[in-house]
């Protein structure tokens, strides 16, 4: 999958991103948060910039992860411009800085999640660490998790496991799925 994924040119991947990201921002989740938690893109992955640029220029609290490489968990940190606040972190994903404000998870109202291959079912696998997983399912209550992904991401089945977390919506280019229980 991340074969496939790599082997976009930058300008679909520029063109996608543009329609999944006009897809994001009327999405009553997004429009009613406050708080809302991205990701900085890494690789080929949905380039999330002009999302967080969007969330900044309408006031809501952007949260980023951290990843703290001895404990494998996410830590959250409000970062208010991430031209300034951000550094290469572990596999040179870019990350807040440490003294970035911590935030709360339960400030969080939104949260862009990434994966490397999604079903219709909004059924996700990431990347391998469990990072995204361990976080969600500590949550104690849920925000709307919601997965920016390129068409091509989309298979029939995932190998699961009972750890893996499943989102509530997978936004690509040319569609919308929404979990069903």
């Amino acid at each position: 999958m991340l074969a496939r994924r790599d082997a976009l040119s930058a300008a679909a991947r520029k063109s996608c991103s543009t329609l999944i990201t006009k897809r994001l921002l009327v999405l009553d989740a997004y429009r009613s948060a406050s708080c809302v938690m991205a990701y900085v893109t890494f690789g080929s992955e949905f380039e999330t910039g002009d999302f967080i640029a969007d969330l900044l220029a309408h006031g809501k609290k952007l949260v980023l992860p951290r990843v703290e490489r001895g404990s494998r968990v996410l830590t959250l940190h409000e970062v208010q411009d991430p031209r300034l606040q951000l550094e290469a972190g572990i596999w040179g994903i870019r990350q807040p800085r440490a003294d970035c404000p911590v935030a709360a998870a339960s400030q969080v109202d939104f949260v862009l999640v990434p994966g490397v291959a999604f079903t219709e079912r909004c059924e996700r696998l990431g990347y391998g660490g469990g990072f995204y997983d361990r976080f969600i399912g500590g949550l104690a209550s849920r925000p709307a998790l919601i997965a920016a992904a390129y068409s091509l991401q989309l298979v029939p089945a995932l190998p699961l496991t009972k750890s893996d977390q499943r989102v509530e919506r997978v936004v690509t280019e040319g569609a919308e799925y929404q979990r069903s229980e």
